[in-house]
C-alpha cells in the first residue's frame, strides 16, 4: 500500500516501527485514509493542525461507533509517535470507548428474492445509469460478501468475467483477495457489461456513473432503503433493522450454514470465511459462527450428534 499525503514517509515508518516491535498491525487501511484525507484537505506540513484533528474525528455518514473509534483511536497513537519526534501534531480527543450490542439483521432467503424482485423492477428517472447498476451492485454485496465501498471501487481491470472473479484490492485490512463469481451472478454482470460498458478501459470503474465517476456509498443506502420499502420489509428504525451490510451478515451466516450442511464442522469452516470477508483475525467471524447456530439449531443438532459417537462422553470417578 502507497502512501502520497506530506505524510507519507512517517506513516511508512511508523508502520514499519510497530511491527518490529512485534505488532501484526492490520491499520495500513485507516492510514490510507488518513493519507487521502490530508491530501483532500490540502495538507502541507507534518502531523495535524487542530482543525484537521477536530475534522478526523468527526462521525461519518454510515459509520458504525466502534469503526469511528478505532479510526481516531490509531491515528492518536500516530500523532503521539510524531510529537515524540519532535513534529508538533496536534492530538484528536479521545473518544468514549464503545461496546456494541449490535446484533446484525440476516436476510431471509424470501426476504432477498422479494428484495431482489423489487430491485429489478424499481422505476429509475433521469438519465443514470442507476437503473442497471441496482441489480448489479446488490447482488454482488450479497454474493461475494463484499463491503459496499468494497463494490464500488471496483475497477474493470478487477471484474474477469470470462474466468468468473473478482479482485479485491486495498481493502479494508489492507490485503488483496480474488473472489470468485457463481453463475447467476456472472450472467448479471455479463448483461450489466453489455449495456454499459462498451468503451471502457481497464482503469475505469466497472460501476460507473455516466460521467466515468465513481458512484458514492450515500447514494447505494439511498436506493436501499427505497428497495426495501418497495419489497415490503420493515425498517425498524436505525440499528434496529436492516442496512446495506446485512447483506454481507447474511451471506455469511448463510454460507456458514451450508458447509455445515455439506459435513464441514462450524469451526473448520471459521477460516475459510475469515479469509474470504477479508477479516483480519478469526475472533471477527467468529459472531458468525454464533449467528448460525442460533438460527440453524437442527445443524448444530446434526454435528452434535455426530460427534457425541466420534467423543463418548467421559464420567469422572
Amino acid at each position: 500500500m502507497e502512501f502520497y499525503g506530506v505524510n507519507a514517509l512517517l506513516i511508512e515508518q511508523y508502520i514499519e516501527f510497530k511491527r518490529s516491535m512485534g505488532y501484526a498491525f492490520d491499520n495500513a487501511y485507516t492510514f490510507k485514509m488518513f493519507d487521502n484525507f490530508t491530501i483532500k484537505n490540502g495538507a502541507t506540513s507534518i502531523g495535524l493542525t487542530k482543525g484537521l484533528a477536530i475534522k478526523w474525528a468527526e462521525k461519518r455518514p454510515n459509520e458504525a461507533d466502534v469503526t469511528r473509534y478505532k479510526r481516531v483511536n490509531t491515528i492518536i497513537n500516530f500523532s503521539i509517535y510524531l510529537n515524540q519526534l519532535g513534529y508538533p501534531s496536534h492530538i484528536p480527543r479521545q473518544l468514549k470507548v464503545y461496546k456494541s450490542t449490535f446484533t446484525p439483521y440476516i436476510f431471509s432467503k424470501e426476504e432477498l428474492k422479494l428484495f431482489f424482485d423489487a430491485c429489478d423492477t424499481i422505476e429509475v428517472k433521469g438519465q443514470t445509469t442507476m437503473k442497471y447498476i441496482l441489480p448489479v451492485v446488490f447482488r454482488m454485496i450479497y454474493g461475494c460478501g463484499l463491503r459496499v465501498s468494497e463494490a464500488l471501487a471496483l475497477k474493470c481491470e478487477d471484474v474477469n468475467l470470462d474466468e468468473g472473479y473478482i479482485t479485491i484490492r486495498e481493502s479494508k485490512n489492507g490485503c488483496d483477495r480474488m473472489l470468485p463469481l457463481s453463475d447467476s451472478l456472472k450472467n448479471v454482470c455479463k448483461q450489466y457489461s453489455k449495456y454499459c460498458l462498451h468503451l471502457q478501459s481497464p482503469n475505469d470503474y466497472f460501476l460507473k456513473q455516466k460521467n466515468n465517476e465513481k458512484y458514492a456509498s450515500d447514494t447505494v443506502y439511498r436506493w436501499f432503503r427505497k428497495i426495501l420499502w418497495k419489497a415490503g420489509i420493515p425498517h425498524g428504525g436505525k440499528g434496529m433493522g436492516p442496512c446495506v451490510h446485512s447483506f454481507r451478515h447474511s451471506f455469511s451466516v448463510h454460507s456458514l450454514a451450508e458447509m455445515s450442511r455439506q459435513g464441514l464442522d462450524l469451526y473448520y469452516s471459521l477460516p475459510i470465511l475469515s479469509n474470504y470477508l477479508g477479516h483480519s483475525s478469526l475472533e471477527a467471524t467468529d459472531k458468525y459462527v454464533r449467528l448460525t447456530s442460533d438460527m440453524y439449531p437442527e445443524l448444530i443438532q446434526e454435528v452434535n450428534s455426530l460427534c457425541s459417537y466420534l467423543f463418548p462422553e467421559v464420567t469422572l470417578p
